[in-house]
C-alpha cells in the first residue's frame, strides 16, 4: 500500500493531536512529512521524535531555536523552519498528498489557501478560511482542482448525508434544507442574569467536546455555529434561508439534511473529533478511528431545541454578516477573535463579546471582496476597530 503523505498545520492543537492519534493507528497508510506548532514546543518536539517529519515549522525564530534545543541531536534529519512563509511552503510541498488545515483563526488562512492553490487534498478544520474569504477560497479550489473535505463534525456530517454525486445544487439533489446541530455549550440553561459573571474557566468547560480555549468560548456564545453557518454556505452552495441551527444537547446527531420527499438523513456518533478526521483521511474508505461505537441504549433519548436569540445574539450577528456578504463575514470573524481574546484575558465581560462584534459590524461597512488583499485589509480594519470599541467599553 502506498502511504498518504501528510502535512499537519496546527499539530499541537486539539485537532492536530486527534489527527496524529488516528495516523498512529495506521502506520501502513500514512506518513507525516511536516508538522507545525505555535507555542507548545515541548509537545511539538515529542511529536517530531515519534513521527520523524522532514519539516517542523514554528511561529518565529525564538520558538525554532527552542525546538532545536529540546530536540538536540534528535533534530538530525528534521529541517526546522519558522514564520508565515514556511507555513505556506510546507502546505504546498510537492511530495505532500494531503494537508490537515487545523490552525485556529485568521492565522490559518494563508497556509490553507496555499495548500488549495497547490491542488492538495485539504482536510479543512480551519473554518475561518471560508468565513473570511469564501469567494476567494472556493474560486481557488475550482481553479486548482483541490479536493476539499470538511473536518468540523457538523459539516462532515452534512457531507456524509448529501448524495455522493452532489455537485453544488441543493434543489437538483432534492434537498429542502440543511440542519446544523449545536450542543448549546455550557450556558444553555443557566439563568440569563448569571451570564454577566461567568469566567473564562466556565466558558471553556464544554459539556461534550474537548476543544481549545478560543473554540470553547465560541461554543459558549454560539458564534461557532454562526461561523459554521457561513462555512456551510460556501461548502455546499447553500443560501442562508436553507440552513437552520438546531440545539441538540447530547451531541450525538452531528447534523442532518432534509429532503423534498420528507426524508431526513443524519450522521450519528459519539462526540469525538477522531471520527470526522478518520473519515476525511481515508475517504472514500472507512478506517478505525479509535472511537467507541455509539450505544443508542446508553444514549436513551435525543432532544432538540430552537436557539434562544436573547441568550445567543452572536448567532443572529452571523446571519446578518452572511446576508450582508462581501467583507462582512471577515469583519465578524476579526471582531470575534479580538473580543474572545479580551474575554480570555479577563479584560472584557462575557456578555460584551456580542456587543463588540455588533458595534464593529456597524462601524466597518461591508465592501466587495475580489482578492486576498481585500480580505486581509477588512480583517485589519476590523481588528483595529474592535480594539477601539473594547477600550471604550472597559476604559
Amino acid at each position: 500500500m502506498i502511504r498518504q503523505r501528510l502535512t499537519i498545520l496546527g499539530a499541537t492543537g486539539s485537532i492536530g493531536l486527534s489527527t496524529l492519534d488516528v495516523v498512529s493507528r495506521h502506520p501502513d497508510r500514512f506518513e507525516v512529512v511536516a508538522l507545525t506548532g505555535h507555542q507548545r514546543m515541548a509537545e511539538l518536539a515529542e511529536q517530531c521524535r515519534k513521527h520523524r517529519p522532514r519539516y517542523a515549522v514554528t511561529c518565529d525564530a525564538a520558538a525554532a531555536d527552542q525546538l532545536a534545543v529540546i530536540l538536540g541531536t534528535e533534530a538530525r534529519g528534521i529541517e526546522i523552519l519558522w514564520g508565515e512563509a514556511a507555513l505556506e511552503q510546507v502546505a504546498a510541498l510537492a511530495e505532500v498528498d494531503a494537508v490537515m488545515a487545523a490552525i485556529v483563526g485568521a492565522a490559518g488562512l494563508k497556509p490553507t489557501l496555499a495548500a488549495v492553490r497547490a491542488g492538495k487534498r485539504v482536510l479543512l478544520a480551519n473554518k475561518e478560511a471560508l468565513v473570511m474569504a469564501g469567494r476567494v477560497f472556493m474560486g481557488a479550489v475550482s481553479q486548482s482542482g483541490a479536493q476539499l473535505l470538511p473536518i468540523d463534525s457538523e459539516h462532515n456530517a452534512i457531507f456524509q448525508s448529501l448524495p455522493a454525486d452532489y455537485a453544488g445544487n441543493l434543489a437538483r439533489s432534492g434537498v429542502r434544507r440543511i440542519l446544523l446541530t449545536a450542543s448549546g455549550g455550557p450556558f444553555r440553561s443557566i439563568p440569563l442574569d448569571q451570564l454577566q459573571r461567568v469566567t473564562p474557566e466556565q466558558a471553556c468547560a464544554h459539556p461534550n467536546w474537548v476543544m481549545g480555549r478560543k473554540i470553547s468560548v465560541d461554543s459558549a456564545t454560539m458564534m461557532n455555529k454562526g461561523l459554521e453557518l457561513i462555512e456551510a454556505h460556501w461548502l455546499f452552495n447553500a443560501p442562508a434561508e436553507l440552513i437552520e441551527v438546531v440545539i441538540h444537547p447530547q451531541s450525538v446527531i452531528h447534523s442532518l439534511v432534509a429532503y423534498s420527499d420528507g426524508s431526513v438523513l443524519a450522521q450519528l456518533g459519539n462526540p469525538d473529533m477522531r471520527t470526522p478526521i478518520a473519515h476525511a483521511l481515508a475517504y472514500p474508505e472507512r478506517i478505525d478511528a479509535g472511537v467507541a461505537p455509539l450505544d443508542l441504549f446508553d444514549v436513551a433519548q435525543l432532544t432538540f431545541e430552537r436557539p434562544d436569540t436573547a441568550r445567543f445574539p452572536c448567532l443572529e450577528l452571523a446571519y446578518r454578516a452572511l446576508q450582508a456578504g462581501g467583507s462582512a463575514p471577515a469583519v465578524l470573524n476579526a471582531a470575534n477573535e479580538v473580543a474572545v481574546a479580551a474575554f480570555l484575558d479577563r479584560r472584557l465581560p462575557f456578555l460584551r463579546i456580542a456587543d463588540v462584534i455588533a458595534r464593529v459590524l456597524d462601524r466597518v461597512p461591508a465592501m466587495a471582496v475580489e482578492d486576498l488583499e481585500s480580505v486581509l485589509s477588512a480583517d485589519r480594519i476590523a481588528r483595529e476597530t474592535a480594539q477601539t470599541v473594547i477600550a471604550g467599553l472597559t476604559g
